[in-house]
């Protein structure tokens, strides 16, 4: 469900391994793409109220549901992302879908400071994590349903990259915290470990295990793309985290595929 950035590719990706995979869009221009790839289409949308679109047909023969759509706040809507998400979940328990992946985000843990793993107590300051992460709760802890959660750092890949949006800016604060970021591949290879695993009713934090600070980083993909460099404070004392996959990615050796 959200045949997006994420969505889409992994789709398609699991098509070429010889899945049948339903996909889902809010819009109809973006049906006959979907049909290309292989995807069985359906244009679904979510809302506080109802759900638009054919849910329970989009909701058969399904074995497992990746759920991946994240909230809209950024853009000001004042969404509310976890009735949403509280009608979604409503129409699953409905249906035969008893295994989920739940996409989040590093997000949900806020502020809190030093290493982070999945024991980690997440303490979103955001809207939108304080929403992710009562939505993904919702999921995790219905004993109904088998659950992961995937939590993701920053989201990098083709055509997406901070370093677009942070060139030439000026007095950037907390240029010595270390990033925090994952490549789209990773991304895909991850979840399609998860259900070929069986890694169920589990929180999986999904960062690269690579983190100079954003200062050093940063400067150095600038300089890749002959971008102006970002401007960072010298001295500032904000909290800052490494986000490390503590469970199942660390105990199974995973191998991360596509370096940042």
């Amino acid at each position: 469900m959200g045949c997006g950035w994420l969505g889409l590719p992994l789709a398609s990706s699991l098509v070429e391994d010889g899945y049948r995979v339903h996909g889902s869009t809010t819009s109809n221009e973006k049906v006959k793409s979907l049909e290309e790839k292989g995807i069985r289409p359906f244009v679904i949308s979510l809302h506080e109220q109802a759900i638009d679109g054919d849910i329970y047909d989009f909701l058969q023969q399904i074995e497992v549901l990746v759920l991946n759509v994240p909230p809209k706040l950024r853009s000001r809507t004042g969404e509310n992302y976890v009735k949403k998400m509280e009608l979604l979940h409503s129409e699953i328990k409905k249906s035969a879908v008893r295994k989920i992946i739940f996409i989040s985000s590093t997000s949900v843990y806020g502020t809190v400071d030093g290493k982070v793993t999945e024991e980690t107590t997440p303490v979103p300051i955001t809207e939108s994590g304080k929403q992710l992460f009562r939505a993904e709760t919702l999921f995790h802890a219905d004993a109904d349903l088998q659950t992961t959660v995937v939590r993701f750092g920053g989201l990098i890949g083709p055509d997406r990259h901070p370093i677009t949006m942070l060139t030439g800016k000026k007095g950037l604060s907390n240029g010595n915290a270390p990033i925090n970021l994952i490549h789209l591949n990773d991304c895909i290879h991850i979840i399609k470990a998860i259900f070929l695993n069986s890694w169920y009713d589990e929180i999986i934090n999904g960062v690269y295990p690579y983190h100079p600070t954003k200062r050093q980083y940063y400067g150095e993909e600038a300089r890749k793309r002959n971008l102006q460099e970002p401007d960072y404070q010298e001295d500032t004392e904000e909290k800052s985290k490494i986000i490390v996959p503590k469970t199942l990615l660390t105990v199974k050796n995973y191998k991360f595929t596509t370096s940042l």
